[in-house]
């Protein structure tokens, strides 16, 4: 028979004393070594790299595209009464469009029980394992190909998603209660094409690396656009912090297309006709490809190191193809590091990790009451799953993990950057020749039992002889 004995008690003597605030939300980490004394040159994005946006800016999407969807599709008038949820979605979730089903996958493929949404509601985890033929799994020819898009799921990884996530699942919730049949690939591509505005908030970290290195600009954004909040944020004369800017780049086709040609701005943002031979210091170019640009600039290799928010459209071609090193925004990451400093979250992955342990070496006991014992660690462990997974986000939880394996948005961070950060101004903190290590994290047959943590040295090991007797 097995039996617990004090597990409040013995879980506060795991946890020792400043275990908690043992991540700085402004630190940058490391996927890959890289050292910025090798780095020559510096290039970035503009939105939510360069910079960061309001509070407000999700709403003013969501309200712009749900009054296009209303009046230029002629969708009904009562979806004006949906607002913006704050905090309903998070980035890196799937939609399959023939199911209407938005889901969070891990890097393994599965379905995360408990976070596919068909409209407002969860859908009950039997229904998504019967719609998946049995199986929570979903075939590799279904999901995202290289940029985020499959023949039947869409991988949503730019911020500005959220709103539109949220605009339809408040649209499919609408047509649900009001009995309404609705051609889901028509709905998709009806918000997909709504129209996003937004809204420069700060950033002053271009000064940091600009006086001893070479910095460039490329965005998809519109000249008029990147000129009002650079003025913002820098003052009138930002052009001259970088050595080139383009905009309108149209990525991540800038990063594989050859046809495109640069062509050069005025002042004003009017197109030159006149044909590009050299890219100018504090001229404005529009389109072009990173093939003409590698060209007349001659930056290649892992002299360059690029910063921007999306995976897809930003990192991956830069790092497989050309061999630029990388480094992504992720401005989640500061929120879900101050939830995993909390007393809460560390108490509730410590005691999950024991039932864990627990359950792995007793379930060779199979008499009546030790089989008892075992379904009600199995409960337990469940329920501290489910609660550790709401202190990020109640419907979906962190974007980093599952219950235990890494997302597919995981998987795609470390593979497509070498290292990333909450803001582009963790760059602050460091010296100019800084180089960063990643951590050693510790192989599956490397780790000792279910404590990855004592690697580190950041918690004891819960031995089980502590921690049960067996009778």
């Amino acid at each position: 028979v097995v039996s617990l004995t004090s597990p409040l008690s013995l879980l506060l003597d795991l946890l020792p004393p400043g275990v908690c605030n043992l991540l700085n939300p402004a630190a940058i980490y490391a996927n890959n070594e890289i050292s910025l004394a090798d780095v020559e040159i510096y290039g970035f994005d503009y939105d939510y790299t360069l910079a960061q946006y309001s509070n407000l800016l999700h709403s003013m999407i969501f309200n712009t595209a749900r009054d296009i969807l209303i009046e230029q599709f002629k969708y009904p008038e009562k979806l004006g009464k949906y607002d913006y949820i704050p905090g309903f979605a998070i980035r890196g979730l799937h939609y399959d469009v023939q199911k209407s089903l938005l889901m969070k996958i891990d890097a393994f493929h599965y379905v995360q029980l408990g976070t596919a949404y068909r409209g407002l509601k969860p859908v009950p985890d039997e229904e998504v394992i019967e719609l998946y033929g049995g199986t929570q799994h979903i075939p590799l020819y279904q999901m995202s190909d290289f940029y985020g898009k499959g023949p039947s799921l869409k991988q949503f990884m730019d911020i500005f998603s959220l709103p539109e996530m949220t605009l339809l699942s408040s649209v499919i919730d609408y047509f649900i209660n009001h009995g309404i049949e609705f051609d889901q690939v028509h709905l998709y591509k009806d918000i997909s094409v709504s129209e996003k505005c937004q809204l420069p908030h700060n950033s002053r970290h271009i000064r940091a690396v600009s006086s001893a290195k070479k910095l460039f600009l490329i965005t998809n954004s519109p000249f008029s656009f990147v000129d009002k909040g650079m003025k913002h944020m820098v003052g009138k004369n930002w052009r001259d912090l970088f050595d080139m800017v383009i905009v309108q780049a149209d990525k991540p086709n800038f990063f594989t297309d050859r046809r495109k040609p640069f062509r050069k701005l005025d002042d004003k943002g009017s197109l030159q006709w006149d044909k590009i031979n050299q890219l100018e210091k504090g001229k404005i170019y529009k389109e072009g490809n990173l093939f003409d640009f590698l060209r007349l600039t001659g930056w290649r290799g892992s002299k360059v190191l690029y910063f921007g928010d999306h995976l897809y459209s930003d990192l991956a071609d830069l790092m497989l193809r050309h061999g630029w090193r990388t480094g992504a925004i992720v401005p989640e990451l500061e929120t879900e590091i101050r939830i995993i400093n909390t007393e809460q979250y560390m108490h509730s992955l410590t005691w999950q990790q024991a039932l864990t342990g627990l359950l792995e070496r007793m379930q060779m006991y199979q008499d009546a009451e030790s089989k008892q014992v075992l379904l009600e660690w199995m409960k337990e462990r469940q329920e501290i799953r489910s609660l550790t997974k709401n202190l990020f986000n109640p419907q979906f939880g962190s974007i980093f993990r599952t219950f235990h394996n890494p997302t597919y948005f995981s998987r795609r961070l470390v593979r497509f950057s070498d290292i990333y950060m909450a803001s582009i101004s963790c760059l602050l903190n460091y010296d100019v020749n800084f180089t960063f290590y990643p951590r050693r994290t510790p192989l599956q047959h490397e780790a000792p039992l279910w404590m990855d943590q004592l690697c580190t040295g950041c918690m004891k090991t819960p031995f089980l002889e502590e921690m049960v007797h067996i009778r």
